[in-house]
Order: C-alpha cells, then structure tokens, then sequence
C-alpha cells in the first residue's frame, strides 16, 4: 500500500528468491501442463492475504491452464527482497509493488514493459494518474491493483460533543479544535505521526516538496518547506495535541488510541478501515470522519498518492511472462477489485469497480471523495527513498531534541546524497 521504502535488512533474501524464482518451477514452462507462476504478495498476512488467497484459487478454476504459487512477503522487507533477488538468482514472476517502488525496479530493467499487452488492455478504465506514475521514461511497468492517500479521520461523537459541526479545513482550525474537544471532551482532539510520509500535506500545503523533480532541485529546506514543517512541528504541543511519540510502537499507539476513542484525530490511511471498524469507539462505523487533510497557508490541501501495482518479471520466460499477464489482468478487472474492496476495504484504481456495494462501506465512499486532492507521485526512482532519513531526523525535531533548520540541514545533506545530481 503505502509509506515508503523499506528499511529492514534482509539476510535470507537468496534462500527466499531460490524457492520462488520466476521460470524455475516444477513444470518447466512444458506445454504438457499448466504453467506454474509465483506471485509475492506484499498485502498483510492477517487483514488482507485471506482475500488474495481466495482469488488465486478463484483465477486457477477460472484457467487451468495457469497455477500461481502464492507467497506473502512481509512488506516491509519486500523491496529489499525483491531487489536482491532480481540482481542474483531470479525473482518471482509477479509482484505486488508499492507504487514508489514501480520506477525504481524498472529503472534497473527488472520489470516488463506492460504497453501493448492484455494486462493493460483496459487501461482506460484506470485512473489516468495512477497510470501515469506507473510508468518510467515513456513505458508502463505496472497496473493499479489499489490506490490510497492520507485524509484527516475523526471521532464525529467526540467533535459534536464539543460543538464542532464540521472537519477542520486549515491546520490552524485543527489546533483549535483539538483544545475544545479537550476542554468538553476530556479526550486528545488531535495526535501527529512523526514518519515522514506523513509530513507530505504540511510541505503540499505550502506549494512545495521534499524536491522539485522537474526543475532537479531539493526544496526541503525552503522557505516553503520550514513553513510547512513549522506548522507540523507546532501540532506536537498545546492543549488537546498529543505529545511525540518517537518510539518504535508510536505507529500502534496512535492508532489504538484513535479507534478506542482517546483521541478525537489522526491523519492515516485507508489501509487501516477495517482496523477502525474493530475499535470501541467506531462499532457504528458512521461515527467514522473522513475529510480531506487540512490545507496550508496557500490554500491547498493535498496528500501523496499511495497504492500499489502488480509488475511482471522482465527476467522470465515467455511461457511465464504470457501466464503472468492474464493472471495481473485477471487479478485487476473491475470484479475481481470490487471483490477485493468488499473484503479488504480497500479503495479500487478503476471507476467500474466502485459499484452501489463497495460505496456502501462508509469509510470506502470517504475516502474516495479525497483521492481528488490526491498529489501523484513525480516520475523519480529515488523518491520514495526521500522519506528513510526524514523518518530518521523528523522524530527528534517533533520530540524537541533538535531544532527544525538544524533537521532541515540534515536533510539536504542526505537527500544530496540519494540525488547527487540535484541542486540545492
């Protein structure tokens, strides 16, 4: 889905790549039998992989011709994985790729250019920017398989406790919300994530980003982008705003205290719906909020594109290749995405998918009335990779452990680093 390039070393990469390699399996690619693909799903083995797991089964009775051996792979050790064992031994025929890691695997020529093939045969019933920021120099090397952004999701009980009508627009509203809601409420209004990827609407509210991918210059010491992080900063200390939490848990911490009602409003992803639902504080899932995030001092409101693709294996035969094809056309059609939202709540990359049945879910329907002021991704490999040192320098500037031009400055230096021919 979602949040970034993956951070954990991996040690069994090989062992992992030899066992699912693309051409590698038992039948041999023979024309005596079904062909046999491997598919790395990098969906969470407990929400989301039951659903997959159920499709692979649906899509072999559907073509005999084709079985897929399923594999889940954790998703923060995907990248690395797949990286690794598409430079050595041989990777899985198809992958379940974090829209970020879409240009940088095809940069390294490890994907199949999908132009012209049946798996992008309805590409005009896709969402053309999450089309668009699947491709990498004039090719396409993935199809949607689900899209996401961030949105600002609240407790509607607690904010009509304390008379607040509607959602924040504006980070300033927001702080002011969160101390009523703690005066009438007594709970948190408000709890900000330190990570990164969730600093993005603070820097698009300004008109900026962590770099100008067109003009190949790094802004994240701008004047716009201190304004911005000023602002992310300053939603860490007040009445009603939760402190920074720069543990390892603070991810689980924040969202338990959200869906168990201690706080009023966090911004997050669609990832977490079904995860909502499970709370205390949203067994009715219509006292879920969902609103776009607030905007910056220029007006605008905005929040990445996530989501992720399903890619094909440039390093496998053409038996493969042919049988992985119908399988991500297969896996992508508007039934079998409508399928997937009905159980995953999950948002689909296409309009025919989002049927009277998928919209009936609350926190679907919300959140596809934001993906309008979703920001697509530029078209550079490294940019994904941005977001590792600002989950690094960003909690000890929330934590007040460091001044912001301090980790502003710190930043330039590393992002330099992963773009060195980018200007400051």
């Amino acid at each position: 889905m979602r949040r970034g390039i993956a951070a954990t070393a991996v040690v069994a990469s090989l062992a992992l790549a030899a066992t699912a390699c693309g051409g590698s399996d038992d039948d041999g690619g023979k024309a005596s039998g079904p062909t046999t693909i491997t598919w790395w799903d990098t969906s969470n083995a407990t929400n989301e992989a039951p659903t997959y797991k159920a499709l692979v089964k649906d899509f072999e009775k559907a073509n005999p011709d084709v079985k897929v051996k399923y594999v889940n792979v954790p998703f923060d050790q995907a990248q690395n994985k797949f990286d690794t064992a598409a430079g050595a031994s041989g990777a899985p025929d198809v992958l379940r790729a974090e829209v970020g890691w879409t240009p940088a695997f095809a940069k390294k020529s490890y994907l199949l250019p999908l132009d012209g093939t049946e798996a992008l045969a309805d590409q005009d019933k896709f969402q053309a920017s999450l089309v668009e920021q699947a491709r990498f120099e004039g090719k396409t090397y993935g199809v949607p398989l689900v899209t996401d952004t961030l949105a600002l999701v609240y407790n509607k009980a607690l904010f009509q406790k304390a008379g607040i009508t509607k959602a924040p627009t504006t980070w300033a509203e927001l702080k002011s919300a969160a101390a009523k809601i703690k005066d009438k409420t007594g709970a948190d209004g408000y709890w900000g994530s330190t990570a990164g990827y969730y600093a993005q609407p603070f820097l698009f509210g300004e008109g900026t980003d962590t770099v100008d991918a067109t003009g190949k210059k790094i802004t994240i010491a701008s004047a716009e982008a201190k304004k911005g992080l000023t602002d992310w900063q300053g939603l860490f200390d007040g009445k009603g705003l939760h402190k920074a939490d720069a543990t390892a848990d603070a991810y689980a911490h924040i969202q338990d205290a959200f869906v168990n009602g201690k706080v009023a409003s966090i911004v997050q992803g669609p990832w977490e719906i079904t995860n909502f639902y499970k709370g205390s504080a949203f067994k009715d899932k219509a006292n879920l909020g969902i609103a776009t995030v607030p905007a910056g001092s220029t007006g605008k409101a905005g929040a990445p594109t996530g989501g992720h693709n399903l890619s094909v294996y440039a390093g496998s035969d053409k038996a493969h290749q042919s049988a992985s094809l119908k399988f991500v056309k297969w896996m992508t059609s508007a039934k079998t995405q409508e399928q997937i939202a009905l159980k995953n709540s999950t948002l689909p990359t296409r309009a025919d998918a989002y049927t009277a049945k998928v919209t009936a879910d609350p926190g679907i329907a919300g959140y596809q009335k934001v993906l309008t002021a979703a920001r697509p991704r530029p078209e550079l490999p490294e940019y994904s990779s941005l977001w590792t040192p600002m989950d690094q320098e960003l909690p000890k500037v929330a934590t007040g452990k460091e001044p912001l031009d301090k980790g502003l400055g710190t930043l330039e230096t590393a992002f330099a680093k992963l773009v060195p021919d980018f200007s400051k």
